[in-house]
């Protein structure tokens, strides 16, 4: 049914439907545009924020430094996440007693320990072991050199988000249906086999968004590592204006710039879940569900009306 459908005559016997009208929405949606509108012109309009540094700032070297610094950190962290997220998450799922208790330990620890912790130890890692041999005759690193900050909020990070993305990826497997793995096993397929070609790859679709979620929170959750003296944007930020002091207009460029690598990776997202998505009739875009429920279309969403 089509809106131009709606304002037809019906046919005799048949009863007109009429779409209800929602003043108390409009009202409200109204008033929200006026006091967000107040809100930023207050904003805009208050000298105190310091536009012009802002604008100044934006694109200073060393601020760009802390940007291309926080990608990376972000990209290494969640690349290490997501491989042993992958393995604990099959070795909570096997067999394996040893295996499943040594998976649950981890992620109950890594879990249950804030991140700003694990990232403070690791940069004192030195304290517990000066020297590393590894068991191995003649080999005697020194650890201090080794665990450098950066070091140390790569493996502080990226350990901890392997316990959240196996939670992730063990809920994505647990999501297909088990006929599906004993067809494929009655085919003969390996185990390694079923995981790699009929699971993983119809679990996928599970996995993505929570994962999107994830890269997104350890964009910002890499801010943490400012307290190693580590150059990414916040802490550059900050060498800016303990300098100048100009606090917010630093934060401000600082903010701004994670707004916007928030943006391109939620639109990464979005092209990633629609891409495993093909084929699912139940598939939508947040922002389409948000117009509809807007315009009260929610009826015609529901009876397959788009």
């Amino acid at each position: 049914m089509t809106a131009t459908e709606t304002c037809e005559a019906p046919p005799a016997g048949v009863a007109r439907v009429v779409r209800q009208r929602h003043l108390g929405r409009w009202l409200s949606g109204g008033v929200m545009v006026v006091l967000v509108a107040l809100a930023l012109r207050s904003v805009a309009t208050n000298d105190r924020f310091g536009w012009p540094l802002v604008a100044g700032y934006l694109f200073d070297p060393q601020i760009l430094e802390g940007v291309r610094l926080t990608l990376v950190l972000t990209f290494v962290c969640m690349a290490i996440g997501i491989v042993l997220g992958t393995v604990l998450a099959v070795m909570r799922l096997s067999a394996n007693p040893v295996a499943q208790a040594l998976a649950f330990a981890y992620v109950g620890f890594f879990r249950g320990t804030p991140v700003l912790v694990q990232l403070i130890f690791w940069f004192n890692f030195a304290a517990l072991y000066p020297h590393l041999s590894f068991g191995i005759p003649g080999v005697d690193i020194d650890a201090n050199a080794l665990i450098s900050p950066v070091l140390a909020g790569v493996l502080g990070l990226g350990l901890h988000e392997a316990a959240y993305m196996a939670e992730i990826i063990r809920g994505g497997i647990g999501s297909i249906d088990v006929g599906q793995i004993e067809a494929a096993r009655a085919l003969g397929l390996r185990k390694n086999q079923v995981l790699r070609r009929i699971v993983l790859p119809q679990a996928m679709r599970v996995i993505v968004p929570p994962t999107g979620n994830e890269v997104v929170g350890m964009l910002k959750t890499s801010s943490l590592v400012s307290v190693l003296a580590v150059g990414e944007l916040l802490y550059s930020a900050q060498l800016i204006y303990a300098s100048n002091y100009q606090t917010i207009p630093l934060l401000i460029v600082a903010s701004l710039w994670y707004l916007v690598l928030t943006a391109v990776l939620s639109a990464g997202q979005m092209r990633l879940e629609r891409h495993f998505a093909r084929g699912s009739v139940e598939v939508r875009t947040a922002a389409a569900e948000w117009v509809r429920g807007w315009l009260g279309l929610g009826h015609l969403a529901r009876r397959g009306v788009r």
